[in-house]
């Protein structure tokens, strides 16, 4: 980035990789207003990281937010779940009311978010990564792990989800 000011990249970068900071939100909180609220923690932590990112000449920015994006995911998540939660029947109405509209796949995505949200924190991670394509090489820079483990506990997520989508018999 070659702006004027830090702020000024901060900014573009921002612009650019909002879509991105969005889907991990979407990912970790099921509530408009804890996604948002997510969302600003996410900025916010960006903000306060930006002064020491220095650009590395083989690596993304994007590997760069992920990895703050994640962690500050997992964190408000950790702390969320202290509170007491809510009973089964409120977390089935709330999947209900926030599932999208209509659709050519709208029950299918619906069905995918909510097996999503049963996996681990660190499980949405990986589905995350998966669902934008990020190559193994990336996921293992991102999650701080080797591309062969990358690729085992992709695998095991992945036996995970089926598991979960299976229709009760």
């Amino acid at each position: 980035m070659a702006s004027a000011t830090p702020s000024a990249d901060f900014v573009a970068a921002l612009h650019e990789y909002q879509p991105l900071l969005r889907r991990v939100a979407r990912l970790y909180c099921q509530d408009a207003d804890d996604r948002q609220d997510l969302f600003q923690e996410m900025v916010l932590q960006l903000w306060r990281a930006w002064p020491r990112y220095v650009p590395q000449p083989n690596a993304k920015l994007s590997t760069w937010l992920y990895r703050i994006a994640l962690n500050v995911a997992i964190s408000n998540l950790r702390q969320r779940s202290r509170r007491p939660a809510p009973t089964e029947l409120d977390a089935e109405a709330l999947a209900v009311a926030q599932a999208p509209e209509t659709g050519f796949d709208a029950d299918d995505r619906a069905q995918l978010y909510r097996a999503i949200g049963r996996l681990s924190e660190v499980d949405k991670a990986f589905i995350l990564l998966y669902l934008e394509d990020r190559p193994y090489e990336e996921m293992a820079d991102i999650l701080g792990i080797t591309q062969n483990n990358v690729r085992v506990k992709m695998h095991r997520v992945q036996e995970k989800l089926r598991a979960l989508l299976v229709p009760a018999a």
